[in-house]
């Protein structure tokens, strides 16, 4: 396995949290941020202009990307006008459909080619991975957030998936594949593995980077200690 320092794939913190939003870009090992309405609901932001902003003023110098909130495409479209004119380190979130299964490629395409840089999110199948592939000016920076943590929870390995994913960008330069709604650390080295050029990541994982080739003897002595005295603490008897 490699040290933290070999990994050649980009590190994004997902969440939606300012203080944790602002730790996370001090970070050394974190590239950029992302975040989302989902995400945003469960922190308490009730103002979506007024968190942008503060966020934005205080992270000038790496990707941060936010979604837009629409389900019609025209109102998407105004809507990702104005996120991008937020400043010039925002990438600007459209799903790879609307909720009735609409597709965005037309969308995509015309946003790119008025250089939006653009995180294409929710992909989840190759056939949506070719349409955004076939969207997107090769000219200007984007993702496509494919959502390897989604997939591995219906059971379905995603390392193929992101592998085959990263042959059909091959031809957009400009166009890098993020592993999206990671679950784990080892993701982060599985993703590193394949070539992938960025993936997303929780604040917890962030923090468990400081475990990375941790002696796993030790760690099993450390969770020892932290089961005996967890059973102290608590007063349990027999």
């Amino acid at each position: 396995m490699p040290t933290l320092s070999q990994l050649s794939v980009r590190i994004f913190a997902d969440g939606a949290d300012r203080a944790a939003m602002l730790e996370m870009s001090m970070h050394p090992c974190i590239s950029g941020l992302t975040t989302n309405p989902s995400l945003m609901r469960q922190a308490g932001i009730s103002d979506y202009r007024a968190f942008a902003r503060e966020v934005l003023s205080q992270i000038r110098h790496k990707p941060v990307c936010f979604e837009v909130l629409a389900d019609d495409l025209p109102e998407m479209e105004r809507q990702a006008l104005e996120i991008a004119a937020w400043g010039e380190n925002v990438y600007v979130k459209i799903p790879v459909t609307n909720t009735r299964r609409e597709s965005c490629q037309a969308l995509i395409r015309q946003l790119s080619d008025r250089r939006l840089k653009l995180n294409v999110t929710a992909v989840m199948t190759l056939e949506q991975v070719r349409e955004v592939a076939a969207a997107l000016n090769p000219a200007v920076p984007s993702f496509v957030s494919v959502f390897a943590g989604r997939i591995a929870d219906t059971g379905v390995d995603p390392l193929p998936i992101m592998a085959q994913a990263l042959g059909i960008l091959r031809d957009k330069p400009r166009a890098e594949l993020m592993w999206a709604s990671s679950r784990e650390l080892l993701n982060i080295f599985q993703a590193d593995a394949i070539g992938c050029p960025a993936i997303t990541v929780t604040a917890d994982i962030v923090r468990k980077l400081r475990r990375v080739g941790c002696d796993l003897a030790d760690y099993s002595l450390e969770t020892v200690q932290m089961f005996y005295d967890d059973a102290r603490l608590a007063g349990f008897r027999l």
